[in-house]
């Protein structure tokens, strides 16, 4: 049995933990593996922070013991009880393997249940983490570029040595980027990624040539360098391949999981704001005058997309917005990296090569 501080071997085998933090240092940097059952919750927490500074540790202590005491106390000892059950190869798991975790474990174990904690607590976890994805991108590692809708996700997806950055982060790393799953904090980003490192364990790793940030995360600096150093595998793929490829990710499956998670009417009005979203956030590239055309032309396909199902009719912006727009900017882009360039083909092609 580990003893709490194999934190690597706890991490990889995406150990259960039940997370006795507060809902706000949950929020702020978790392990994906965790669940949240605080000891206390945000309120009661700042109550007994504020006491520890003006009255100090016994004050604070003995305030805890008040808020978190009778019907509530019993209610919270039921939820962690169930969680060990549930869960009998857990840990308990606080800040730093102090208090918290001890008080929980100690009225467990009154309650009739041996559970382990962290020692150390979220904090060795985390450094643990940190520590393994610097060693980790060590490694050597392939970038796969290409321009939009050349399948670069589908194809790092399909490796036992593909990490998928934009999964990780819940966002596909454009304008019309955002899923429906909302983005992690940026701690909790690098934990998953951290996470995703230590159970593949690959000798080399194979990913999507991205920018700095994805969404609202930014990629750890370490992973970053790498990259910049990394050779690259361009994807070209035939424009009316790339575009049947981003009519069923963005206006089919995107359609299908805004009304699978808010139904029929909501789901059509928050999917229609999402792709109005998308071309609002580049209007200024676009320039005004185009960027009206383009919402005019969403709104004629919308309109189609609603009353028949079906949604060829988004091509009307979508091809000009690639040309003139989308496919520019990467080319630009790539044309600055072109020494790192160690092979094109199409996605077959690159997906053999890669094996080889």
């Amino acid at each position: 049995m580990n003893d709490g501080t194999d934190y690597r071997a706890i991490l990889a085998a995406d150990t259960p933990l039940i997370d006795v933090r507060a809902p706000v240092e949950f929020t702020q940097g978790a392990m994906p593996a965790a669940i949240n059952l605080p000891l206390m919750n945000n309120d009661e927490r700042a109550a007994v922070g504020t006491c520890y500074k003006r009255q100090g540790p016994e004050a604070a202590l003995a305030l805890g013991h008040r808020l978190v005491s009778g019907e509530t106390r019993e209610q919270r000892l039921e939820a962690w009880r169930t969680a060990c059950l549930a869960q009998p190869q857990g840990y308990l798991c606080c800040a730093r393997g102090g208090q918290r975790s001890h008080i929980v474990q100690s009225w467990l174990q009154a309650a009739g249940v041996d559970y382990p904690l962290i020692r150390g607590g979220y904090k060795a976890l985390r450094q643990a983490a940190m520590q393994a994805t610097v060693e980790q991108v060590q490694k050597p590692m392939v970038l796969i570029g290409g321009c939009t809708g050349s399948g670069k996700t589908l194809l790092v997806k399909a490796r036992p040595d593909g990490i998928d950055l934009e999964g990780l982060a819940h966002h596909r790393g454009s304008s019309f980027g955002r899923t429906l799953t909302p983005q992690l904090s940026q701690a909790s980003f690098e934990n998953h990624l951290a996470v995703e490192l230590l159970k593949r364990d690959a000798a080399r790793w194979v990913l999507e040539d991205e920018g700095r940030m994805i969404g609202s995360n930014h990629l750890p600096e370490c992973l970053r360098d790498r990259m910049v150093q990394s050779p690259i595998a361009v994807v070209e793929d035939p424009f009316e391949v790339r575009l049947e490829r981003l009519r069923e990710e963005y206006f089919a499956l995107m359609w299908q999981a805004f009304r699978t998670a808010r139904g029929e009417e909501a789901g059509w009005q928050e999917y229609s704001e999402y792709l109005h979203h998308g071309l609002f956030a580049i209007r200024r590239r676009l320039g005004l005058q185009r960027y009206a055309e383009f919402t005019a032309l969403l709104d004629t396909a919308l309109d189609e997309q609603q009353r028949t199902g079906n949604t060829e009719a988004h091509f009307t912006w979508l091809a000009p917005l690639l040309n003139d727009y989308y496919d520019q900017m990467y080319r630009y882009q790539l044309e600055k990296k072109a020494e790192k360039i160690v092979y094109r083909g199409t996605y077959a092609e690159v997906a053999e090569w890669l094996n080889r």
